[in-house]
C-alpha cells in the first residue's frame, strides 16, 4: 500500500514538473541536479542542432520505426430550420432526422384528413367517416396507393385530392433526395489517436499524433495540416483566436493504407518552442489538426479534424507499434493498440 501511494505521488510530482518545462526539453526530478553548462550558457550534452537538421534526422529514425457547435451561442445570427433545411437535414443525426420525418408525415395526413372533415360526404365509404378513416384515406392518396374503398365524388374533395397528390410527389422525391444524400456523403473513416505525445528520441523533441485509415479501401494523397489554436491579446487590447502552423516532417502521404505517425519537429522555429504546459493552458491552446483526401473505392475527396487540448499531451512518450509481421509471412495490424503509448 505505502508503494502504491509512493508510486502515485511520484507520478503527479512528474507531471507537475512536465506542466512547468518547455516542451522542447526534458523534464528534470526535483532530487536530479540540473546539467552544467559550458561556456556561453549552453549544456555540454545539449543537441544543438538547427530545425531542418532536426526534421531530417527524425525523419530517418521514424522511417526506420515505420473531436462543438453545441457550446457556442451566438447572439445576432438566426440559424432558421427552413431557410436552410437542406443542411439540418443532412447533418442532423439518424434519430432526429426518423423523429421528424415521422412527426412531418403524421402532420401532413393529419392536415388533410382535417380538409376531408370539412366535407366528409363528398369521400364514398360503407359505413360513417370518422377522423381515423379520413387520416388512412389522406394516407392512400399522399402515397398514390388507393385501394379502392374510399374515393372523392365531389368537385371539394377532387380538389383537396389532386393538391394532396401533389403535395405527395414533392415529398416523396424530396424525401428520396435526402435520404440518398445522406447515405452516399463520403465519410473519411480516419482514426485519431485519443492523446498526443512529445516524443525525445534521439535528442530531437517532437510533437507526434497517429491517424489510421479505418477501411479496407486505401485513401489516396492525403494532406494532412496541423495547427496550434491560441487565444492571444493584440495590440488593442482584442482577445482574438491566432493559427501558428505547425510544419510537419512529412504532411503529404500519397497512400494511407494503415497506420501513420504525423510528427512535428520543436525547434527554434516552432511556435511551440521554450512554451510550457502551464502557458498553452492558460492562452486555452489546442492542436487543431484537418485531413483531406481521396478514398480510392468511392473516388469522392473525404475529410477528418480534430483537436487536442494540452491536457491530451503526454510528455516523454511514444506510440506502441501496431504493425507486425505475423509467422506465416502476413502483416498484422493491431488497432486495439492504436491508442497505447509508453514511456521513453
Amino acid at each position: 500500500m505505502k508503494s502504491l501511494w509512493q508510486r502515485m505521488k511520484e507520478q503527479r510530482t512528474a507531471r507537475r514538473i512536465a506542466k512547468y518545462t518547455p516542451l522542447g526539453e526534458e523534464p528534470q526530478a526535483p532530487d536530479q541536479p540540473a546539467p552544467k553548462k559550458a561556456a556561453g550558457g549552453k549544456s555540454p550534452n545539449k543537441l544543438h542542432l538547427t530545425t531542418k537538421d532536426a526534421m531530417r534526422r527524425f525523419k530517418a529514425h521514424a522511417m526506420m520505426e515505420e473531436k462543438s457547435h453545441d457550446e457556442v451561442v451566438r447572439v445576432g445570427l438566426r440559424d432558421s430550420f427552413w431557410t436552410d433545411f437542406y443542411h439540418h437535414a443532412l447533418t442532423a443525426s439518424w434519430g432526429t432526422f426518423a423523429c421528424f420525418a415521422f412527426i412531418f408525415y403524421i402532420a401532413v395526413n393529419l392536415f388533410f384528413a382535417l380538409l376531408y372533415w370539412v366535407k366528409p360526404e363528398q369521400v364514398t365509404a360503407d359505413g360513417q367517416h370518422t377522423l381515423l378513416s379520413l387520416f388512412f384515406f389522406s394516407v392512400q392518396t399522399l402515397s398514390t396507393v388507393g385501394y379502392g374503398g374510399m374515393a372523392p365524388v365531389g368537385l371539394y374533395a377532387h380538389t383537396v385530392v389532386s393538391f394532396e397528390v401533389l403535395v405527395g410527389m414533392m415529398i416523396n422525391a424530396l424525401s428520396t433526395g435526402v435520404v440518398f444524400a445522406r447515405f452516399a456523403r463520403p465519410r473519411a473513416r480516419i482514426l485519431f489517436s485519443n492523446t498526443a505525445v512529445i516524443s525525445n528520441e534521439n535528442g530531437v523533441p517532437a510533437l507526434c499524433i497517429r491517424i489510421a485509415n479505418m477501411r479496407m479501401s486505401v485513401i489516396l494523397s492525403l494532406d494532412v495540416e496541423v495547427a496550434l489554436s491560441r487565444l492571444v491579446m493584440s495590440e488593442n487590447g482584442h482577445l482574438v483566436r491566432q493559427f501558428d502552423q505547425l510544419a510537419l516532417v512529412q504532411s503529404h502521404f500519397p497512400v494511407l493504407r494503415f497506420a501513420f505517425v504525423m510528427a512535428h519537429v520543436i525547434g527554434p522555429e516552432s511556435p511551440l518552442h521554450g512554451k510550457t504546459v502551464a502557458e498553452l493552458e492558460h492562452e486555452g491552446a489546442e492542436i487543431v489538426v484537418t485531413v483531406t483526401g481521396t478514398d480510392e473505392a468511392l473516388g469522392q475527396t473525404v475529410f477528418a479534424r480534430t483537436a487536442y487540448r494540452f491536457t491530451h499531451v503526454r510528455h516523454n512518450h511514444r506510440f506502441v507499434d501496431i504493425v507486425l509481421s505475423r509467422p506465416d509471412g502476413r502483416i498484422a495490424v493491431d488497432y486495439t493498440r492504436f491508442h497505447d503509448i509508453e514511456e521513453h
